[in-house]
């Protein structure tokens, strides 16, 4: 294990670079600071050829492939190649422009954004993209997305002003603006406004790959899209220059983990997505073939509540299924080896600026006595409670298992429903088919990028005048201090109403085949700027 190889690096508080100089504390505010947080970009490989197809194994079939609309990595995984957003992050989690021209003019009083966008950008049916494409396609996101929707309360209006220029316009200041915009999952991604009306019929988007064919259970093919229009600048992390190195990605759905870690080595899959953690020895004997990826920090595993249907909508019951629950139990079982876990309350590593000890008497404790007279005082009848994983994800299943027999131990009845990957995230929109579900997300440094229970309308459907109170003032204040403190406010009131509960840290592991070229790591893995050496 200790040869794996190590694809992370940490970085100090980046800057954000803009065209006035005093602009700068403005641009403050709309960073998104990491602070000390490892850094889940890796090093590019080499150079690679040009040519070639390859196939990457991922963790299951997508629900579908509309990037709005689902807040799943694996949709926003493969359809970031299709699709592109304004603003996107470089490797030091710096907002960058993709699409927009350059960071936005922002008011002094902080509420209105002019948007330039890029001159010759060309959509996937040859159409030229401008600023109708892209009020559009916010409008729709604002619709649809639960990210959208947080932003879309923030919003006063939005429009073109020009064939090259959007303006937004907030009601009060939002600091976490331009983050939203960036994120691949949930994508604000812009479409062709033609391709969108009344309903998506066609993906129809600006990047280096094109939609080819999706056939369910078995792949989705991406092709080159030959007139891409890429930036200009290095490529770091998803900003810069990006280029269809390979003509064709293979999407492949491989549920079975094991399955993913036997195709890898054996040189069927070109890469391999979340790998068990107990298949690093093997991976790491495999010599020069395969190479391990080992992401630090990647993101944390938590645990959704449904508040709004079944028998946890009673917050005095979800907080007794929070005091017997042990969340180090469940991550030693997740993950096995301690260097792919951290078992501590705060959301956010010490050294960053969200770190907060706020509602840690309340994490971890596994205190069976506690629960079950918590769950008698709030009336608890012996209702099971449906508990949902897929072992599609591993560590969601093993962390399953042991909540379910944590609550057995404080007197709850449970119903483990083990389903594939794209039952689970389709069931999770009905509000009376569970009560638990278990998921995970990556880690960044900006708060309200994730949950995004955080946001509106996301499964759970967590929606109370404390979060209202708390998520105001903290998204309304631009100095990075002051929200620090006040992001303390909101992590008390996750551990307060139990609206989901954050497990822990952990590590991921991936593998490549060695002759991927061109591979950064990454939280959502990308395929641009990759090739297949001859």
């Amino acid at each position: 294990m200790q040869s794996l190889s190590t694809r992370f690096h940490r970085h100090h508080a980046p800057t954000l670079k803009t065209a006035h100089q005093g602009s700068r504390r403005r641009w403050l505010s709309l960073m998104v600071l990491a602070g000390a947080l490892a850094v889940p970009f890796g090093t590019a490989s080499a150079a690679p050829a040009k040519g070639g197809a390859a196939n990457l194994a991922m963790v299951g079939e997508p629900q579908g492939l509309d990037p709005m609309t689902s807040t799943a990595d694996l949709v926003g995984t493969i359809m970031q190649h299709v699709y592109e957003p304004l603003y996107t992050f470089d490797a030091n989690w710096n907002i960058a422009p993709m699409l927009a021209e350059s960071l936005p003019v922002v008011s002094k009083d902080g509420l209105s954004y002019t948007i330039p966008l890029r001159k010759g950008v060309m959509f996937h049916n040859g159409r030229e993209m401008n600023a109708d494409d892209v009020v559009a396609s916010l409008t729709r996101w604002m619709e649809l997305s639960p990210r959208g929707k947080a932003v879309g309360k923030e919003v006063a209006s939005l429009k073109a002003k020009s064939a090259l220029s959007v303006e937004l316009k907030l009601k009060a200041p939002y600091a976490p603006l331009l983050a939203q915009l960036a994120l691949p999952s949930g994508m604000a991604a812009i479409m062709a406004k033609e391709s969108i009306a009344p309903q998506l019929k066609d993906f129809i988007g600006t990047g280096p790959y094109k939609f080819k064919e999706r056939r369910p259970d078995q792949y989705t093919v991406l092709v080159r899209h030959d007139a891409y229009s890429a930036r200009k600048e290095a490529a770091s992390g998803y900003a810069g220059r990006r280029e269809a190195v390979l003509d064709e990605l293979r999407f492949v759905p491989v549920p079975n983990a094991n399955t993913r870690v036997e195709g890898v080595l054996s040189g069927q899959f070109q890469y391999a997505d979340l790998l068990p953690v107990d298949a690093a020895s093997r991976i790491d004997k495999a010599g020069a073939t395969v190479v391990p990826i080992v992401t630090k920090n990647f993101g944390f595993p938590y645990i959704v509540f449904n508040t709004k249907e079944g028998v946890l909508t009673s917050q005095p019951l979800r907080r007794a299924v929070q005091a017997a629950v042990g969340e180090g139990e469940m991550l030693a079982a997740a993950f096995g080896d301690n260097r792919f876990f951290v078992v501590e309350p705060n959301f956010f590593p010490k050294g960053t600026p969200y770190f907060s000890s706020a509602g840690s008497n309340l994490y971890n404790e596994r205190n069976p006595l506690l629960g079950k007279d918590l769950a008698a005082k709030a009336g608890y009848n012996g209702q099971p409670v449906r508990i949902m994983a897929s072992r599609q994800y591993e560590f969601h299943y093993n962390m399953a298992l042991v909540m379910a027999e944590q609550l057995k131990k404080a007197g709850f009845k449970t119903d483990l429903q083990v389903v594939d990957w794209a039952t689970l995230v389709q069931r999770r929109n009905d509000a009376k088919l569970w009560d638990v579900y278990f998921t995970h997300s990556g880690l960044f440094p900006e708060p309200m990028l994730s949950p995004p229970q955080l946001g509106e309308g996301a499964p759970g459907w967590w929606d109370t005048p404390a979060k209202k109170a708390t998520l105001t003032a903290f998204n309304q204040e631009a100095n990075v201090a002051k929200r620090g403190v006040l992001w303390g406010q909101v992590q008390q009131a996750v551990y307060d109403e139990v609206p989901f509960i954050e497990v822990g840290k952990f590590n991921a592991l991936s593998a490549r085949s060695a002759k991927l070229e061109g591979f950064t790591p990454s939280i959502w893995p990308f395929f641009w700027n990759t090739g297949l050496a001859k």
